[in-house]
């Protein structure tokens, strides 16, 4: 199969030059909100905890905190990137256009998940200026948080071709993922929890990414690391199924 990188190269540049015109907030809002949590969490509450698996409490929130941000980011940009031709009626100029389903993904997910990453880097080194941390394995941090922005992306691109409304774009990020996320383990160990407890946190797929991503910085996690990359790369192959269905279907594209 020949891939039109023309195609992949300008959905991407578009996308990119649409978040850099507005680049202040979109960074300025993730990092600040952030930064409260560090502030609140990190130094106030912190100060009077004991450390978790030899780390540090503030220490040991950096990367929950990190996977917090990205998780949203990822599924917030992919969604509204291709929502917003939905909206707008140019969808249909993508779809007649010479352009296959696989190329008008890469470009629209390829730069969702570049963004993601960068917002992910930026808050790791505003991270540092609030509590020191080590990374222990710098490379399998950049993979891990890569295909985790990847996979995020893809499942925010079938919300933002399932959302037929703007206010759809927010229900399963608002009632799902950010609860998911706040329950699996970004401000605490789920070998805290009852055994019972711990048990339940172990349906959470968001336990596994956030053990995962906390591995890669301090060789302590609640799951086994392996796990947790089974875990972002089933996610993501899951996704990918769901959007050759929407395309190979046409379902709330060409309606």
């Amino acid at each position: 199969m020949t891939v039109n990188l023309h195609a992949v190269r300008a959905i991407y540049q578009f996308e990119m030059a649409r978040w850099f015109r507005t680049i202040g907030g979109s960074l300025l809002t993730p990092v600040l909100s952030t930064s409260l949590y560090f502030i609140v969490f990190g130094a106030a509450i912190g100060s009077q905890m004991r450390e978790i698996d030899g780390v540090s409490y503030g220490a040991f929130i950096v990367p929950g905190l990190i996977m917090l941000t990205v998780l949203t980011e990822s599924v917030s940009n992919a969604s509204f990137g291709i929502h917003m031709p939905k909206w707008a009626g140019t969808i249909y100029e993508l779809l007649s256009a010479p352009v296959s389903a696989f190329e008008a993904v890469a470009g629209y997910v390829g730069a969702a998940a570049t963004k993601s990453v960068l917002i992910g880097l930026v808050i790791l080194a505003t991270a540092r200026l609030f509590v020191p941390y080590s990374i222990a394995h710098p490379f399998l941090m950049l993979v891990f948080l890569s295909l985790t922005a990847f996979a995020f992306c893809l499942f925010g691109f079938c919300i933002g071709i399932w959302a037929e409304t703007w206010e759809r774009l927010n229900i399963v990020p608002a009632l799902i993922l950010t609860p998911l996320t706040f329950l699996g383990g970004t401000f605490y160990s789920i070998s805290m929890l009852p055994p019972f407890w711990q048990t339940v946190s172990l349906f959470n797929p968001i336990v596994y990414l956030i053990s995962g991503f906390r591995w890669c910085f301090y060789e302590a996690s609640d799951v086994s690391p392996v796990a947790s990359f089974a875990i972002v790369i089933g996610l993501a192959a899951i996704s990918m199924g769901a959007i050759w269905w929407i395309f190979r279907t046409g379902w709330r594209l060409k309606a």
